[in-house]
């Protein structure tokens, strides 16, 4: 598997504090399957102030760390960019990473408070050449029935979601593994990544979520989740040659679970409608 999120760089965001825990996340993704990291440390401006040329200088020295540790977890760049003014300026530039040097890119929203230039900036990521990777917008605590369909505008305008797999056991609580679920179920779902900070609360563990995604979209696409997709972006695929989440599939047909609920009285009319009428005068 791969993940494309993971803070395992040590010491440079609100991830791995030291080289230590880097390491025993490393054992911990390659006994859980994960054979790439993509190391994506927060791009926030006046807290986390990386630049790729950092973000590259830590990755070389965790690689020689784990080469020494006989540990063969293959490691890739990018960055979790919040979202700010300068973004685009700064995929532009080199500055902010894109995920293994592609035209994907990790776009974190705010946690707490609306974005107010949410969709032109997916706009102006799209028309740029870029494709925003939105992360784990089940988590968002400003995320709600008003805002959900916003994450289903994003994607049918060409960005990618990214749910993190411990949403979906409920390692985060009822409301993201809900909104989680949700967003798998309808088909929106683009990949799962870890979105690993730790060992203990938050672990580099990608299988739990490919496990309880396949509940709710079956083997094949959870596995496209954590393998096809996230392997898709190291290839620098265009999002048009790669299979989409059933949602977004214009030749899918969905399920009869995903189709909305009628209530009592529209079902009451529909079998009005439906009943064979009367031949009687």
């Amino acid at each position: 598997m791969i993940d494309l999120h993971c803070h395992i760089l040590p010491g440079i965001d609100d991830g791995a504090p030291d080289l230590s825990v880097s390491l025993e996340m490393a054992r911990i993704a390659l006994a859980d399957g994960i054979a790439m990291t993509a190391c994506t440390p927060h791009i926030y401006p006046g807290l986390f102030e990386n630049r790729a040329e950092g973000i590259r200088h830590a990755i070389a020295g965790l690689r020689r760390a784990l080469a020494e540790a006989d540990l063969p977890l293959i490691l890739t760049e990018g960055a979790d960019i919040q979202l700010v003014p300068e973004l685009i300026a700064g995929l532009q530039r080199g500055t902010h990473p894109t995920l293994h040097g592609t035209r994907y890119f990790l776009f974190e929203p705010p946690h707490h408070t609306v974005p107010v230039r949410f969709h032109e900036s997916i706009h102006d990521s799209l028309s740029s050449g870029y494709v925003p990777v939105i992360t784990h917008p089940e988590r968002l605590t400003w995320l709600d029935d008003e805002h959900y369909p916003w994450f289903v505008q994003a994607a049918r305008q060409g960005a990618w979601i990214q749910v993190t797999a411990g949403a979906l056991t409920g390692r985060f609580g009822r409301t993201p593994k809900y909104w989680g679920e949700r967003m798998l179920e309808e088909g929106l779902v683009h990949i799962l990544a870890t979105d690993s900070h730790d060992t203990r609360h938050r672990p580099p563990l990608l299988a739990e979520g490919r496990d309880a995604a396949a509940r709710w979209v079956g083997d094949a696409e959870a596995d496209r989740l954590v393998n096809d997709r996230p392997q898709a972006i190291i290839d620098n695929r265009a999002p048009a040659d790669i299979p989409p989440p059933p949602m977004l599939d214009p030749d899918h047909v969905p399920h009869p679970r995903h189709q909305p609920k009628q209530g009592w009285l529209s079902r009451l009319l529909g079998s009005s409608r439906d009943a064979p009428k009367s031949t009687r005068p």
